[in-house]
């Protein structure tokens, strides 16, 4: 699926800037679809002149003895908005769509390398801005809306290349009694707290976030400064949890609810679990060797009480 404007460019005529405006007529009566011509100079497009504008300004009283027989840059658009072949479609969609109301729906033209390559409709465009979003929400997590499993599966291929990297599993302890006292929507509200707080961190640090699936994260970076990382996500989640109970689970620190076992016991309240692979001392084959280690981690890491973080070679 194409994603930059370039790949949904298409041809229209172009002419020189030396032209009249009887040529422009000729080409719009010669071809009753086309909506407008580019006007280019050495390969280079600098005006636009669509079929709607052109006629309105013939078609006052003076319109046509004023403008045929004289240049065309009396009839064109010497500001068009001009894009580089491999901008994003969301991009240059609202760029569009910033324009001035007259110049809204105007034709986009596409350079590469700074030469003509063609132009996109406004209706093309949002067309195909509605098929890149559809495509991108089904690569999303549909709560959080952070990476799903096919970004996290191929940012894991990636990242096992690089010559320094770590990958941070993180895993909420004790959600499933969380869920069964305070019922599902307080824990998507959990969870959403807990998607910001990962956000606002792996923007200060520069990773990558995605979410597995239910209360499973994971972050990874091309660098091994995962301690302060991991610190500052521990120290924020423990002021935010506190928002998501009432005062006497804080005051007793747990929760009377079924076990996986469906035998009611005290649960200890929500904490975090981080479990850390990296590449210090050993390389990894696969995406499927790296994420076995991942799992090794974890559940060590989900016997220490309270949120904790541990690297595998704390185990190994």
């Amino acid at each position: 699926m194409g994603m930059y404007i370039g790949d949904i460019a298409e041809q229209v005529p172009f002419i020189s800037p030396n032209e009249i405006s009887r040529t422009v007529d000729e080409i719009f009566t010669n071809n009753t679809k086309l909506h407008g011509v580019v006007v280019v100079q050495d390969e280079r497009p600098i005006w636009l002149i669509t079929k709607t504008d052109f006629y309105q300004k013939i078609g006052n009283m003076y319109g046509y003895n004023l403008y045929m027989g004289r240049s065309i840059e009396l009839v064109a658009n010497k500001k068009p908005l001009i894009v580089g072949y491999f901008e994003s479609i969301t991009t240059v969609s609202k760029a569009a769509m910033q324009r001035k109301e007259e110049d809204r729906y105007d034709f986009v033209i596409v350079t590469r390398e700074g030469k003509y390559v063609g132009i996109v409709s406004i209706e093309k465009l949002l067309m195909k801005l509605v098929e890149v979003q559809t495509e991108l929400a089904s690569y999303l997590n549909p709560l959080t809306r952070l990476p799903g499993n096919y970004s996290i599966e191929k940012g894991l291929n990636e990242i096992i290349k690089k010559e320094q990297f770590s990958v941070l599993y993180i895993d909420l302890d004790n959600f499933k009694a969380y869920n069964d006292t305070y019922g599902f929507k307080k824990g998507d509200e959990l969870l959403l707290a807990i998607a910001k707080l990962l956000k606002k961190v792996c923007k200060q640090y520069q990773c990558f976030l995605g979410h597995i699936g239910g209360d499973d994260f994971i972050i990874m970076m091309e660098h091994y400064n995962f301690q302060s990382i991991c610190k500052k996500i521990i120290e924020e989640f423990q002021h935010i949890i506190k928002e998501f109970y009432v005062e006497k689970h804080l005051v007793q620190q747990y929760v009377i609810a079924e076990n996986r076992q469906g035998v009611k016991e005290k649960i200890m309240l929500v904490s975090l679990s981080i479990a850390i692979v990296t590449n210090k001392s050993r390389d990894f084959n696969d995406m499927d060797e790296l994420t076995e280690y991942m799992a090794i981690v974890k559940s060590q890491c989900k016997k220490v009480k309270g949120s904790c973080y541990l690297e595998y070679k704390d185990i190994g």
